[in-house]
């Protein structure tokens, strides 16, 4: 093993054995289920993936009411990108997510963040903690979504900002095709299962949030286009989330990722790239 190699090995090490120092906890929801899932391709998702929701992360942060706030809580932070945005503005910035692998590129794009490995609905914090709460594309896959929202609340301070992001409706996503076509090669769900258009519906996100105490806002919707250079690169991407995973679990990688080819073939561009228009919706709630 030359020295470059065990430096590496070495730094990734450090790396993660500060986004595991964390306050273990009883496991409280899909933590254990979601991280795996999430965590096969972590490269990908962060490097392809993560990247077209920069649009979302923008329309956040540019909003008065988080712009200007001192502190700022991700749930379900993934790679950190969002994190990594809001830094720009916000002096203490934090993360939390299920897949550790996540939590090792979110603490190299923001050094100076405070990331951990838990579960959404018990976070490591204290009551009235920070100014602004964001859940990007996250509170849906808790094991009880209501549940995590109340931890949100928790540790909002009192009128504080919770952003809960999500997917737009399916009209206006064409990404919906693919995850159809990945659905396709899983049994099908459990009655009542979430899935990434679970709070799409607007009335739907509000009750939740009322559910959850808290007072909901404006709804805002924002375009995402999924946008890549060639097929391979649009694959990785698209099989790198936590639903793609599970359908390659239930198939074979081959099937899953012949099943999204064929899904994305007719947004195909002149120049052999890819272009997939995509809404996606956060609702600006209050504590």
């Amino acid at each position: 093993m030359n020295w470059q190699t065990w430096s590496d090995r070495a730094t990734s090490q450090v790396w993660r054995e500060k986004a595991m120092t964390v306050t273990k906890t009883a496991p409280a929801g899909s933590a254990s289920v979601q991280g795996d899932l999430w965590g096969s391709r972590p490269r990908d998702y962060a490097e392809v993936q993560e990247p077209t929701f920069l649009p979302l992360y923008e329309s956040v942060l540019a909003r008065p009411e988080v712009a200007k706030a001192g502190s700022i809580l991700d749930i379900g932070c993934g790679a950190g990108l969002a994190a990594q945005v809001f830094s720009r503005a916000i002096g203490r910035v934090a993360g939390v997510d299920a897949t550790a692998p996540f939590i090792e590129i979110a603490l190299r794009r923001v050094p100076g963040g405070e990331f951990h490995v838990v579960e959404m609905e018990a976070l490591p914090y204290e009551d009235d903690s920070f100014d602004v709460v964001t859940g990007f594309n996250a509170f849906q896959y808790a094991a009880s979504p209501v549940n995590a929202l109340r931890e949100a609340r928790r540790v909002v301070k009192t009128n504080g900002i919770i952003i809960i992001a999500v997917w737009g409706l399916p009209e206006t996503c064409e990404a919906a095709g693919h995850l159809k076509a990945l659905g396709s090669l899983m049994p099908p769900p459990p009655h009542g299962a979430p899935g990434p258009f679970a709070l799409s519906d607007e009335s739907k996100l509000k009750t939740l949030a009322s559910e959850a105490g808290l007072t909901p806002g404006v709804v805002v919707d924002v375009s995402c286009p999924w946008i890549y250079p060639d097929l391979e690169t649009a694959l990785r991407g698209m099989l790198s989330a936590g639903p793609a995973e599970r359908a390659v679990r239930a198939s074979s990688f081959e099937r899953a990722r012949d099943a999204v080819a064929a899904a994305i073939e007719r947004y195909r561009t002149a120049s052999s790239g890819y272009r997939l228009n995509n809404t996606f919706r956060y609702l600006v709630a209050r504590s």
